[in-house]
């Protein structure tokens, strides 16, 4: 479970960060590989250390209404606090700079470009990262600890590979870093209790889908000039 908590936290630092001066071709293959390595550890240690049968759940539709007014209101709030805070605050004139400069290293350089990887952030990786999180990683917790604990520990998992992408445009000493950081990882919590309550990652996917949609939609006001 260490490596399972640690290992997104190295992924991102190696397409993201460590992989910055390379060209957009070479950082898009570093990601993959580092993608399909952080996918497909659970499946391997499943089927190959735990020697289980994978089994698909039919879907459910319980948790479905909770997981989407949770997600709604977070986005809401995310735009309003970007529109009425952070755009005018000093740290995103700072940040502003910087996510240009990674949308122009990865080649982002059209609307559609810009466009499909936000759908595909929001629509696949989000249900990606729901069965990584919630289903491997605070599933297998809840093997190990009480569920409160499972909860935390694998919501400041994920909530730590997120504060590398922040930092990187905030500032890693920065407050709206940690506060950020520390928001995602109450939606973490929320995501693994949703899951635990209803028995289904497809409530806690259409959330996150709709989270990220917000987070994308503000990428793209900020960057639209480049595009």
């Amino acid at each position: 479970m260490i490596f399972a908590l640690v290992l997104p936290t190295f992924v991102t630092l190696a397409y993201f960060v460590w992989a910055e001066s390379f060209s957009a071709g070479v950082q898009q293959t570093i990601y993959a590989i580092a993608k399909i390595i952080q996918f497909g550890f659970p499946v391997f240690w499943v089927c190959w250390i735990c020697r289980q049968r994978l089994q698909l759940r039919p879907t459910s539709s319980q948790g479905i209404g909770t997981g989407l007014a949770f997600g709604l209101v977070v986005a809401v709030a995310t735009f309003a606090l970007y529109q009425g805070w952070l755009k005018s605050s000093d740290v995103y004139a700072n940040a502003e700079g910087v996510i240009r400069q990674k949308i122009t290293g990865m080649e982002l350089n059209s609307p559609w470009k810009f466009i499909t990887l936000g759908v595909f952030y929001s629509l696949f990786h989000s249900l990606l990262e729901e069965y990584y999180w919630r289903w491997f990683v605070f599933g297998q917790l809840r093997g190990l600890v009480r569920f409160w604990p499972a909860v935390a520990i694998s919501s400041l998992g994920f909530m730590a590979h997120h504060v590398i992408v922040v930092g990187a445009y905030f500032g890693m000493a920065s407050l709206e870093t940690w506060l950020i950081s520390f928001a995602i990882a109450l939606g973490g919590a929320f995501w693994a209790w949703l899951y635990q309550r209803s028995g289904s990652l497809v409530g806690p996917w259409l959330s996150h889908l709709l989270v990220d949609s917000a987070i994308f939609a503000i990428g793209y006001d900020i960057v639209r000039e480049l595009l």
